[in-house]
């Protein structure tokens, strides 16, 4: 309660059962499809394949970067959007998702406003906290809320404050299979036995969102079995997400057990606060982990915008045809050549460096990918014309 209070955990019966299913079924199919992969991370100057297999599902055009690599979004079903998936079993597996992705978020302002009770007055005046709690609770019970609707509970910075803090754009899925791991590092701090992923923050989020992980181990009577034994410390069989305080072994740490359908939310800034890990148990496990991910350089949107703005200093001759530069002042080729590098090699190389993997779910990123690579053509006439 005093060190770990921002820490949410709920046990898989609050789920709805139906939501349970659709979810499962969309682990499956999408390990079934081969659509889990191991990703190459730059730590401390050096490259390491991550034990864990993932992909990246959400808003279309978005991205996450985490450990020097960018993963690009496989789109979840999404109004406006005609997204074409190889096969209808993976629509359904994004759609699942997504479904899930809306009862997590639900479930995060929630949780921001039963933890806004406990806030005192020094961090918060009283007639805010009632107006987060109003629009808390408009969500809850209309599922979603548009900003027209909500002006009447809350002022727009509140709004926009709860909004962004809650409204995840993506869910990073995780699987992986101790017993195929050769070597699994221990935990070496407070001797909570194997790490499937070791103590870290999540990167590359909007401050002091929520992060809302769902848990699916693949628990069988072997597992059950286990769970009777009354063994001192925690049970190596079960998967855990363990905790402590950043920068700091003195405090306990903590070990949460993790069963099938289970999940927990990391509210405010906890993520920034401490550190979490991931205790491998002995059966396969899935994880679907929803972020705010801080997409302001992260998305289509954005780089196609930085391209035009480039571009602007290009011009075609009407009678020859022939391209020239409107100036040659130093910080306009400066700022041509930043985002010149910035479409080679955070999004060309980013992307094309992990292969066609994508493919096995959706051909979407193509006709963007195409389109990025048209603009970094023009860039390249532009130094060329320059030198």
């Amino acid at each position: 309660k005093t060190k770990y209070s921002k820490l949410i955990f709920r046990k898989s019966d609050t789920v709805p059962e139906e939501l349970h299913q659709m979810v499962q079924k969309g682990f499956l199919t999408l390990r079934k499809h081969n659509c889990f992969f191991q990703d190459l991370v730059r730590i401390k100057g050096k490259d390491f394949v991550t034990p864990v297999s993932r992909i990246l599902i959400g808003n279309p055009g978005c991205t996450y970067k985490y450990l020097n690599t960018r993963l690009f979004t496989v789109p979840w079903p999404t109004e406006g959007y005609d997204t074409k998936y190889c096969s209808p079993q993976i629509h359904d597996a994004c759609k699942a998702l997504i479904r899930l992705n809306d009862y997590l978020h639900i479930e995060a302002v929630k949780a921001l406003q039963g933890q806004n009770l406990f806030e005192t007055k020094e961090t918060k005046d009283t007639s805010v906290l009632d107006r987060e709690q109003n629009f808390a609770t408009s969500l809850t019970e209309e599922g979603s809320v548009s900003k027209d609707q909500s002006s009447c509970c809350v002022p727009e910075d509140d709004y926009i404050s709860l909004k962004n803090r809650t409204s995840y754009n993506l869910t990073l899925l995780n699987y992986m299979d101790p017993l195929q791991m050769l070597y699994l590092k221990q935990e070496p701090y407070f001797g909570m036995g194997n790490m499937a992923v070791s103590w870290h923050h999540d990167e590359n989020l909007v401050e002091r969102s929520t992060v809302a992980v769902y848990s699916y181990s693949c628990e069988g009577s072997a597992m059950e079995d286990s769970n009777e034994q009354k063994l001192k410390g925690r049970d190596p069989a079960v998967w855990h997400v363990g905790l402590k305080v950043a920068w700091d072994i003195e405090t306990p740490g903590l070990a949460i057990p993790l069963h099938q359908g289970d999940f927990y939310l990391m509210l405010d800034d906890l993520n920034m606060t401490h550190q979490h890990c991931v205790l491998a148990g002995f059966s396969p496990r899935f994880s679907s982990t929803h972020r705010v991910a801080d997409c302001s350089r992260g998305t289509l949107e954005y780089i196609f915008g930085q391209c035009e703005l480039a571009l602007q200093n290009l011009q075609t001759d009407s009678d020859s045809m022939a391209l020239s530069l409107k100036s040659l002042e130093p910080a306009v080729v400066k700022q041509v050549e930043e985002i010149h590098n910035e479409v080679e090699f955070e999004w060309l190389r980013q992307f094309w460096f992990q292969g066609k993997r994508y493919l096995k779910c959706t051909d979407w990123w193509l006709k963007p990918m195409a389109k990025l690579e048209e603009f970094w053509r023009k860039m390249e006439i532009m130094v060329s014309t320059i030198v």
